[in-house]
């Protein structure tokens, strides 16, 4: 059963990363996007916006078709559209034909996801799961570096149309694969889909405490990265810090090496100590505030190494984000795991937008007082407002860990306080060696 669930996933997995492709594909060609739909730099960004939007928009309708369908049927439909949406973009050459097909490849997107964890939930053994889902995460990369490095070299080979149309039928071999090679649950196992429409199943995702606390853990850990790599770590250590871009560029991968060591050490405590999840959170939320705190409070440039640091510790909040997941899939009955999971996934992913959008509200702010436009001392401001999500988000974690703890009570569960549950793994190793020496118990 071991090697047919590997092979389940590795499909399904694979699916993930050209899913990926897909959604990184257009960021690599912005200069031939700008001479084929002769566009300037606010429309080229409404491409990106557009198929963000709609990824979003999708999630809890995506997760509500997953608890129905379950995720063979919704992995197969994804990849299905978006190898349309590539298609099309390869043969348009206009505005509305472009943006019709970032629609498609946004919508394909929302479907995946999630409908690989539901994959992971189902043929793996629980106390595996989280380590699985840190690695699905991981293997996801590889689209990204597929299209930073191959994708671009056909580019320049082949062209524009060539390039789309081969993603397309990509994604056609990836749907074929995945009819063939997935199923919704291990053989025997009785799949119970999601019933009662949209509103049934949606209220009492909403109404369950577990659900909470995977959004914020996932939105309080990922938003910093988030605002790192996506948008403003590059600028803030060019213009704000000074370094070259090179050095720039090379600090910011430190990111990448951070996911990768603590993703799968974050799997395994996840699976190892389900009752202290939270505690992994909160110790990520906390390092990623101390660091910001560190950097902005200097009254010049920081040295490289608070700046290498502060990119490691926000990195790290990638793979804590995905504690979120397991919340939300501990929290809820299978057939509600697909609504769960993408609400999760959904509001944690607009929490980071919204960060985003914060930190350029106030720089273009401390601009218009006077500061020079991404000085250091506009960052302070730009980047000293995230404050605001980090409160936000830590007290939804306090809370609704309270909420969740209080519900598991009610069902016979009580988790130890801290120090109590130390002093009985200290107090193991003692009672152990007392009893393999058959003397008697002192006290």
């Amino acid at each position: 059963m071991r090697a047919r669930a590997t092979v389940v996933w590795g499909v399904a997995v694979a699916a993930y990363v050209v899913a990926v492709l897909h959604r990184t594909s257009f960021g690599v060609m912005g200069v031939e996007a700008v001479d084929r739909f002769a566009v300037g730099a606010t429309v080229l960004a409404s491409f990106v916006v557009v198929q963000v939007g709609v990824y979003a928009a999708l999630q809890v309708p995506m997760g509500l078709l997953l608890d129905r369908y379950g995720p063979r049927a919704l992995i197969t439909v994804g990849a299905l559209l978006m190898a349309a949406g590539q298609l099309l973009l390869g043969v348009a050459t206009d505005v509305p034909g472009a943006l019709a097909a970032r629609v498609l490849v946004g919508a394909g997107d929302a479907a995946t996801f999630i409908s690989v964890l539901r994959v992971v939930a189902v043929w793996f053994p629980p106390r595996r799961v989280p380590l699985v889902t840190q690695l699905t995460g991981l293997v996801g990369q590889l689209g990204q570096v597929a299209s930073a490095v191959p994708l671009v070299a056909v580019l320049h080979l082949a062209g524009w149309t060539p390039t789309f149309v081969g993603l397309a039928a990509v994604g056609v071999v990836v749907a074929v694969a995945v009819l063939a090679g997935v199923r919704d649950a291990p053989p025997g196992t009785v799949v119970v889909r999601g019933t009662g429409g949209v509103l049934v199943p949606l209220r009492a995702v909403l109404g369950t405490p577990g659900t909470w606390l995977g959004v914020w853990s996932h939105a309080a850990t990922q938003f910093p990265q988030t605002v790192v790599v996506l948008l403003w770590g590059f600028p803030f250590l060019t213009v704000a810090q000074g370094l070259p871009p090179g050095q720039a560029a090379a600090v910011l991968t430190v990111n990448v090496a951070a996911v990768v060591v603590a993703g799968p050490v974050i799997g395994v405590l996840t699976g190892r100590h389900p009752l202290r999840r939270s505690w992994m959170v909160l110790a990520t939320a906390y390092a990623a505030l101390a660091a910001w705190t560190a950097v902005l409070v200097r009254p010049g440039p920081s040295p490289l190494w608070l700046l290498v640091l502060l990119v490691a510790v926000t990195g790290v909040g990638g793979p804590a984000s995905v504690v979120g997941f397991d919340y939300a899939r501990t929290a809820n009955p299978p057939h509600r795991l697909g609504t769960a999971t993408a609400f999760v996934n959904g509001a944690g992913f607009a929490v980071s937008v919204a960060s985003l959008l914060l930190v350029g509200v106030v720089l273009d702010a401390a601009t218009r007082s006077g500061a020079e436009p991404l000085s250091l001392e506009a960052f302070r401001w730009g980047f000293g407002v995230l404050v605001v999500p980090w409160l936000l988000t830590v007290t939804g974690v306090l809370v609704s860990r309270a909420r969740t703890r209080a519900a598991l009570r009610a069902d016979g569960v009580v988790v130890p306080p801290l120090r109590e549950a130390l002093g009985r793994r200290r107090r193991r190793p003692r009672a152990r060696s007392v009893a393999a020496s058959g003397a008697p118990p002192k006290g």
